[in-house]
């Protein structure tokens, strides 16, 4: 297995080779400037905002509140035909100049030569070997193996089983997903060949991220146990924490058929769904507290030395 690369600009000034993932309804203002003041990428997902015009608000507001030796930013785009907005969001990411566009649901090179034009960085979530080979003949600068264990929107292959495939024959960045949740577990994404750990349900547990509080206890007091794997709320498998299921009163054993509109195109009541039923990883195995983001990058860096001088 490959090393891992050097890491860009401007990724080469992480504290920590991490990336907080953009969780739909959790990631905020305040949580990505907190991941990019402590030296980890800070993301959000632009369907976080109702309108083009909100998305260029958030935008103005990170960056007003972000040094220039802090970490990166990020921005998710949903890249498919039923997103309307994608155009126009697009334009607004290129007059910020976004440095880093995660791009999930197609691999489009339009959207790729775009945000290169302005300098910015390309990373494409994949869950299996098949959309890896498309993103990588797209231009994408990274891939992010989404594997098994992930919250939210998650594949179902081991993360061991997916970095073999794809590691040998893709040259740009590999960022790996799926139940990482400690310095010890981005040390080992990394000997696995990985470049960046990217990590979500860990940074829902904590003192900035948007999630209620009831749904951060429920975070500390759960285990991989509590996570279902489900098409039932937004018809696209995904992790969510059982006892938010249950008590929405939803059938778990309900199979809806896939609706990629119904994913890229949310309406008021698949809001309110998120709201009231909360993704979760694997990863919560790992979360026993509800620390400020800074207070968890300083740990994840500690751990993440140790671990490497034991490697």
């Amino acid at each position: 297995m490959p090393n891992p690369n050097p890491l860009p600009s401007p990724l080469d000034r992480l504290r920590v080779p991490v990336v907080a993932a953009p969780m739909f309804l959790v990631s905020t203002p305040d949580l990505v400037v907190a991941c990019c003041r402590a030296g980890v990428v800070g993301s959000f997902p632009a369907l976080n905002l109702r309108t083009t015009q909100d998305l260029d608000a958030w935008c103005s507001a990170i960056e007003d509140r972000l040094e220039p030796d802090d970490a990166p930013w990020a921005v998710n785009l949903i890249v498919h035909s039923s997103n309307a907005r994608i155009r126009d969001d697009l334009a607004v990411l290129a007059r910020h100049r976004a440095p880093i566009v995660i791009t999930s649901l197609g691999a489009v090179t339009e959207v790729v030569d775009a945000v290169h034009a302005w300098g910015g960085l390309v990373l494409h979530d994949v869950t299996n070997l098949k959309h890896a080979r498309k993103a990588a003949e797209a231009g994408v600068d990274g891939l992010i193996l989404v594997s098994a264990g992930a919250g939210g929107h998650a594949g179902t292959v081991s993360p061991f089983a997916l970095m073999a495939e794809v590691r040998p024959w893709f040259d740009g960045l590999v960022l790996l997903a799926g139940g990482l949740s400690t310095g010890a577990d981005v040390a080992a994404a990394r000997a696995m060949g990985a470049d960046l750990a990217y990590l979500g349900t860990r940074f829902i547990a904590t003192a900035e991220s948007g999630a209620s509080e009831a749904y951060k206890a429920m975070l500390v007091e759960a285990g991989s146990g509590d996570i279902v794997h489900t098409p039932s709320v937004s018809t696209i498998p995904a992790n969510f924490l059982r006892a938010s299921l249950e008590a929405a009163g939803y059938d778990l054993t309900a199979s809806p058929d896939v609706d990629l509109a119904h994913l890229t195109a949310p309406t008021d009541a698949d809001a309110k769904a998120w709201r009231d039923i909360w993704s979760a990883g694997h990863g919560v195995a790992a979360i026993h507290d509800l620390p400020t983001v800074g207070e968890l990058v300083a740990r994840l860096a500690a751990e993440y030395e140790d671990a490497r001088a034991r490697l």
